[in-house]
């Protein structure tokens, strides 16, 4: 029996107000999932525990099966295979936003907020010169990379915080630990602020934030961890790259972002045409977590709402054979707060077009033996 996990990012959230209280899932309205619900199971449940931060990279790396041992330093390897570049165990690469920063010099937003995305992709080309020592890759938008050689005082010394978890802090400060210890990267910041200037409106600036230091890390491929073979529909870079660092089919699909404007219905059939030929079909849904991290608790039940008609009707609609399904958060995010928290997320099991029943969902582990079982 084929089995499809469906990813919500960050669909754990805490009560909205404005929802009469209830969260942006208890709010959406999702009858295709209530349907899986008359036969399956619901569960709330936490994927990182107290076991590390509450993240992508390790909540999806767990939903998957592999071991915390296995874990790399930080997400931004798998970003860089996710595009189809990989590095020696000579070099590293840190993830870079393009981030906001008012008069006061303090951060008030993570993603470029006020630039349009063409904007975004100029300002990277400005910052995309040759710098003597440093390779910058731009990848979507606000997403960037900086590739250079391995520090260990970087990977494992230094303090960067997350800048989507720290809004109104002082940008310099933020980065002095990390400009105290390389002033390679030091330079880099400050002659991109200078280069950056002209993009600066209405009392606020743009600049690089270098952060998330990781190095090579080769993982266990999928196939090898549960003897089935696997595949993934994802545009977040993250979700690709731990894909192909499992060695899982993952296309690029056009239309499809990581946000949620995203063509929910080319994922869809992407999906429906993936368990014809595999045995286990990751999907992964980014906008949510992107909404949540806006504070745009609207936004983020109206995008389950349309995952619910558009993909989970689909899959309802279109698969006749059994079928093994799972729907959940990796993680919490607040969109009162807009952080991840390690609080517990929706799990909805169900199996269609067969008498099985699918189980309770106590733990992560149960989620393995459910959907990675041996094939029957």
């Amino acid at each position: 029996m084929h089995s499809l996990m469906v990813i919500i990012d960050g669909l754990g959230d805490d009560p909205i107000p404005q929802f009469g209280g209830k969260t942006p899932f208890e709010f959406a309205s999702h009858p295709n999932i209530d349907k899986l619900l008359e036969r399956g199971t619901y569960s709330e449940i936490s994927i990182c525990g107290n076991d590390f931060a509450a993240e992508s990279l390790g909540c999806i790396l767990r939903l998957l099966g592999v071991e915390q041992k296995d874990f790399p330093l930080n997400r931004a390897y798998l970003e860089l295979l996710a595009n189809g570049r990989d590095i020696s165990e000579y070099e590293m690469v840190l993830r870079c936003n393009l981030a906001s920063v008012n008069a006061d010099g303090r951060l008030v937003s993570f993603n470029a907020m006020g630039l349009t995305p063409d904007e975004m992709a100029q300002a990277a080309a400005i910052c995309n010169e040759l710098w003597q020592g440093i390779e910058f890759m731009h990848l979507s938008e606000y997403r960037n990379l900086l590739i250079l050689d391995n520090d260990p005082q970087i990977l494992h010394n230094c303090k960067i915080a997350p800048p989507h978890e720290s809004m109104e802090q002082n940008f310099d400060e933020l980065l002095s630990d990390l400009k105290s210890k390389s002033l390679l990267l030091k330079t880099f910041i400050e002659e991109t602020t200078a280069k950056l200037k002209p993009f600066a409106r209405n009392g606020v600036s743009y600049r690089i934030y270098p952060w998330g230091a990781s190095e090579r890390k080769v993982l266990p491929s999928f196939e090898s961890l549960h003897n089935i073979r696997g595949a993934a529909v994802c545009k977040a870079e993250i979700v690709r790259g731990i894909a192909r660092a499992l060695n899982m089919t993952a296309p690029v699909l056009a239309g499809t972002t990581a946000d949620i404007d995203t063509d929910i219905s080319a994922k869809a059939a992407q999906t429906l045409q993936f368990l014809q030929e595999y045995d286990f079909v990751l999907t992964h849904f980014n906008g949510s977590d992107e909404a949540a991290h806006r504070y745009d608790y609207n936004g983020k039940a109206d995008f389950i709402a349309r995952i619910d008609k558009e993909f989970i009707g689909a899959v309802l609609q279109n698969v006749k054979q059994p079928l093994k399904i799972l729907i959940c958060g990796d993680h919490v995010t607040s969109c009162v707060t807009g952080k991840h928290s390690a609080g517990s997320v929706p799990v909805v099991a169900a199996v269609i077009n067969s008498d099985d029943n699918a189980p309770e969902i106590g733990a992560y582990h149960d989620i393995h033996k459910f959907l990675m079982g041996a094939s029957d």
